[in-house]
């Protein structure tokens, strides 16, 4: 039996597979009001057609502040959860799960668009931009300065992601990811590189987690023992002195203790010169060592491209699970192709499609 293909748990929640669509960002929201289009149901559906066990949206910003770019999905108003409904309904359609990933960018908010632009850095206030926050006034590199959030700036920010949450489930989503990766504002309240604070948000260890366990306690709160949790991670910031896979480990052994149930390894974007050693399956040992260490159920992402290369990661336990990004972008029928060559039946290639299989 593949391992790649056994189902896994989630709290109440049984995916079909070990296959998920990572979080990719489309920065194709024109109208700039947050609400998802039919290129959404469009980019999404497909990947669930493809027979990924869970597809994640792109980061989706909690408040209109928090998007990366002017043209980032949203979550923070009801016509927003209104639109996220039929992408949804059709994802469960194709026996796929749809998880959203909860995002504030902090102080890489206001960005431009990683396409259709010339410019990088922030968006100017004449061009639709806004000010940005973040733990402290520590500008990322090419980016305006933040402000830095005050005790209420920071209540807000919570309340968001609650808020967030409800409407998540409101809208038929089955599991919430909490973005604490990539250099956006929980990973820049946990970094001591972005977090130079000197009050219960900064300095040890325990507070710069301190936002970060605050938001994973009041969903669960919120919203009960049904909906999992996951929680991604930068596992490392590439820099001395920076954010690194022990303090990962520590941080989600309290993250699980406080209600969250499960962990997605990425690496990096805090650091604008990071140099980080780009390989396949580069992310994976961060994946194994917080597996290890925290006693929790992880997933690798990173230049994971080959369903055997994605095999050996699951069956030789560095991680529960494998996300996949850019290879389903080229490929969103991989999972398909993947069984295929692992030498599995699946029950569940789209019917309109069944002439497609191999023989």
């Amino acid at each position: 039996m593949s391992a790649l293909f056994q189902p896994f748990t989630v709290r109440n929640l049984t995916l079909r597979n070990r296959i998920w669509v990572s979080p990719m960002c489309q920065y194709s929201v024109f109208d700039e009001d947050g609400v998802p289009t039919t290129w959404h149901q469009v980019h999404l559906g497909a990947l669930a057609t493809g027979g990924s066990a869970l597809v994640i949206t792109e980061a989706t910003a909690v408040t209109a502040e928090g998007r990366i770019t002017p043209r980032d999905t949203g979550i923070w108003n009801d016509t927003q959860r209104d639109a996220w409904r039929p992408i949804v309904d059709f994802i469960h359609s194709q026996g796929a799960a749809a998880g959203i990933q909860l995002a504030h960018a902090g102080r890489k908010a206001s960005s431009y668009p990683a396409w259709g632009f010339s410019q990088n850095g922030t968006v100017p206030a004449a061009e639709r931009g806004w000010q940005t926050v973040a733990p402290s006034a520590v500008p990322f590199a090419g980016y305006d300065t933040p402000s830095a959030l005050d005790s209420d700036g920071i209540d807000a920010v919570v309340a968001a992601f609650v808020a967030g949450a409800h409407r998540a489930v409101a809208a038929g989503f089955d599991l919430v990811e909490l973005h604490a990766a990539h250099g956006y504002l929980l990973h820049q309240f946990l970094s001591p590189l972005s977090n130079e604070r000197t009050d219960e948000f900064g300095g040890s260890l325990e507070n710069r987690a301190r936002l970060l366990l605050r938001i994973v306690r009041e969903i669960r709160s919120a919203l009960g023992d049904e909906l999992p949790v996951l929680v991604r991670f930068s596992a490392t910031d590439w820099t001395e002195g920076g954010w690194d896979e022990q303090q990962t480990a520590t941080v989600a052994g309290w993250a699980k203790e406080a209600g969250a149930d499960f962990f997605d390894i990425s690496t990096g974007g805090n650091v604008a010169d990071a140099k980080i050693p780009l390989a396949p399956g580069y992310q994976v040992p961060f994946s194994d060592y917080v597996r290890e260490h925290a006693g929790v159920a992880t997933s690798a992402i990173g230049l994971i491209t080959e369903p055997r290369q994605a095999e050996e990661i699951i069956a030789s336990g560095k991680a529960d699970v494998v996300m996949l990004a850019r290879e389903l972008l080229r490929d969103p029928h991989w999972p398909l192709r993947a069984a295929h060559e692992l030498g599995v039946e699946l029950d569940y290639w789209p019917q309109q499609y069944l002439r497609a299989q191999w023989r």
